[in-house]
């Protein structure tokens, strides 16, 4: 696995692939990786020719009251984790090097971006957008795979992708989960096994979600009620946000005539997660 630090040479690397007329797939982390981020690695080998993922924790998608500082950075353990998943390269920029000295350019984010997250965390998508432009720019792949756990970002990804007329197939996977439902995110390193126990309400808050769907409720109120109830039985410390939203705009929906998502983002102590389930019309 060849690991890259420069700009020159990931666009090297990716102008390599292409010449020799192979598809490549790019998998974009922060690090701290786990079997989702595996997940998505493997799929592209399955699905591109070669693959390269990046390692960058952003400093623009945080809040200044944010984790930045303590968000986890055990770049070692990931390099090894990669190359034993296959990994053809992995890119692992400085920030000076994604933000040189005097960068005062950012991306708009798309609409899809202003609510829910985009409402609670001011300034995150336009972060996430500008990195995922620039890392787009510099490997500038076939393909490109996100994880469905982060719905929001996917489909803000997804916008800016095809507004901006640019020529990658970006896949959402599926979300990857602990064999108790706990939906798998660096940020899960931060729960005590106390808080790990609360944090399995989102999970089953949405799985009470879909039971209500498939006994043929469809009316979102009733079911972001349920949804609130199953998180403050488990004890979550606060709901940031319990919804049914319009699975292409994430407007909120009154009912589910429509394809549509449930999305709750919770914090338990100082941790904050997210989670989602998708319905289809009834």
């Amino acid at each position: 696995m060849q690991i890259l630090k420069t700009k020159d040479e990931a666009r090297r690397w990716v102008r390599h692939q292409a010449a020799m007329d192979r598809t490549s797939g790019l998998v974009p982390t922060m690090g701290a990786l786990h079997e989702g981020h595996y997940s998505l690695v493997r799929h592209s080998l399955q699905r591109c020719d070669s693959t390269i993922a990046t390692i960058f924790v952003n400093p623009t998608q945080f809040a200044p009251h944010e984790d930045l500082s303590r968000y986890p950075r055990p770049l070692e353990e990931d390099l090894a984790g990669l190359a034993e998943c296959g990994a053809d390269a992995v890119f692992v920029p400085e920030e000076g090097t994604m933000y040189a000295p005097g960068h005062s350019t950012f991306i708009e984010p798309p609409a899809v971006a202003r609510p829910l997250e985009g409402a609670c965390r001011e300034g995150h998508f336009r972060g996430v957008a500008t990195v995922v432009l620039k890392l787009m720019h510099i490997l500038p792949t076939t393909h490109a795979f996100f994880g469905q756990k982060d719905f929001q970002q996917a489909a803000v990804i997804s916008a800016m992708v095809r507004d901006l007329d640019m020529d990658v197939e970006v896949e959402a996977l599926p979300t990857v989960r602990e064999p108790d439902g706990l939906a798998l995110s660096s940020r899960n390193r931060y729960l005590s096994s106390e808080q790990r126990s609360r944090a399995l309400g989102l999970s089953r808050a949405l799985r009470d979600a879909a039971d209500a769907v498939a006994a043929g409720e469809i009316e979102s109120a009733a079911i972001e009620q349920r949804m609130h109830r199953v998180l403050t039985e488990a004890g979550v410390d606060a709901i940031e946000y319990a919804v049914i939203a319009d699975r292409r705009t994430l407007e909120r929906l009154p009912r589910i005539d429509r394809p549509a998502v449930a999305l709750i983002a919770a914090r338990v102590g100082t941790t904050r997660l997210i989670d989602n389930q998708l319905f289809d019309a009834t």
